[in-house]
């Protein structure tokens, strides 16, 4: 998304407290580093002293920490993984952690901070494209390097950005294909009020027209609202044969929570998700959300020995109950994604990683990832997952083999009408 609203509800409270949700939100927060110059290329003298200082910028605190906290996990763990082998360059890696808070103007405030004052190499973090959105024009304005871990609605391409979520044509469009192949023609699109679930509906829409489809209804609610009983109402008149949900954060335990209650099941309309995956079917509960549908590039059950790997040494660092998921596969890439840009190209410097960058591949947990040097996004395998009772999710469908990044939807002859709006 990747988003990737105030106010949680007992319910959505308890079940943050519940692992502090998605985490050992411990606070690990790092000392600033040093300060050297403003400008890229002199960041390779910042790290002189014998540490490279990197920002780790999520939602620590407030409606987002349910989705963002095991992101920032995933990046600490990366880090520690590199540094025991000796790091980059002969220096080890500094994270400097910031909390956004769940509020786009300090994703903005803390991203200028960490570039300006801490002079990081590179900030690892966001999770709402709004929050994203937020940061973009900071981190241009300031030759930083941004590396955003969670699946988005495309139609972005910044050279200051790293994508190593799906973009549109990696998740979404799929999704609505499968689904109008698999589960019916009509479409209840509901979305949180941002920027994220308004895009991916826009793209859906059309999409629809092209493929046969037809659009039920269009709902959107602010980020952490709470009362769905009004929104259910209205499915139950209108009988879809789909719900495309692009709910964000604790919304999604009430939604869900309300929808079981009101007796409708994934045997009664087809739900599908892009915004839930096992670190919120953590938080909600698996006897809410089995039978429904998520789509996603990773699964903790993705079969590949790199991923046994990652899972095993995920649960030892951080509890034998914690949770794998897409957003933290993603983020625990781009951390090696980057490192293995800076190897290559001997410095830090932002504009030497860029063009170093492009081709990279890397055996991830969900399969082999490649930057594609055009756009700065990521190859991506496409999955489709239902889940099951155990939280976790059975893969029902996939793309077969990564597929190419195309944010603008350019292979589409639909996609023109989506760029026009």
């Amino acid at each position: 998304m990747g988003k990737r609203s105030r106010g949680l509800t007992l319910f959505a409270a308890s079940c943050l407290t519940l692992s502090a949700l998605l985490s050992g939100c411990a606070a690990d927060t790092a000392k600033p580093a040093a300060s050297a110059d403003t400008k890229t290329e002199t960041k390779t003298e910042t790290v002189a002293g014998g540490e490279i200082p990197v920002g780790i910028l999520h939602s620590l605190t407030g409606t987002m920490s349910i989705s963002e906290v095991s992101v920032k996990d995933a990046e600490l763990m990366a880090i520690d993984e590199i540094n025991s082998k000796g790091g980059i360059l002969g220096k080890k890696i500094k994270p400097i952690i910031e909390d956004g808070a769940s509020d786009w103007p300090t994703f903005a405030e803390k991203t200028k901070k960490l570039l300006q004052k801490d002079k990081v190499a590179a900030i690892f973090g966001c999770w709402t494209s709004a929050s994203r959105k937020a940061v973009l024009p900071v981190v241009e304005q300031n030759k930083g390097l941004l590396w955003y871990p969670v699946q988005y609605e495309g139609l972005e391409s910044s050279p200051n950005i790293f994508y190593t979520g799906a973009t549109t044509n990696q998740q979404i469009v799929p999704a609505v294909t499968w689904l109008l192949q698999n589960k019916g023609k009509k479409f209840y699109l509901l979305g949180s009020d941002y920027v994220f679930p308004r895009t991916a509906n826009k793209v859906i829409k059309e999409q629809l027209k092209a493929e046969g489809g037809t659009l039920v209804a269009e709902e959107y609610t602010p980020l952490g609202h709470t009362d769905y009983n009004t929104i259910i109402s209205k499915i139950k008149k209108d009988k879809p044969d789909v719900i495309f949900n692009t709910l964000n954060g604790d919304s999604n335990v009430a939604f869900f929570k309300q929808l079981k209650d009101a007796g409708i099941g994934p045997n009664d309309i087809t739900t599908l998700s892009v915004s839930i995956a096992e670190e919120e079917i953590r938080g909600i509960g698996a006897s809410i959300l089995e039978g429904h549908y998520a789509a996603w590039n990773y699964y903790q059950t993705t079969d590949t020995p790199e991923n046994k790997t990652f899972v095993e040494a995920y649960k030892a660092k951080y509890g034998k109950d914690r949770v794998t998921d897409d957003p933290i596969e993603a983020a625990y890439d781009a951390v090696y994604l980057w490192a293995e840009a800076v190897k290559k190209a001997g410095s830090v410097d932002v504009d030497k990683v860029k063009e170093a960058a492009k081709g990279i591949e890397f055996n991830a947990p969900g399969g082999k990832v490649k930057i594609d040097g055009e756009n700065q996004h990521i190859y991506k395998t496409v999955r489709i997952g239902q889940v099951q009772a155990d939280g976790q999710f059975k893969e029902v469908w996939n793309s077969g083999q990564a597929v190419k990044p195309d944010p603008f939807l350019k292979t589409y002859p639909w996609g023109a009408e989506v760029n026009k709006k």
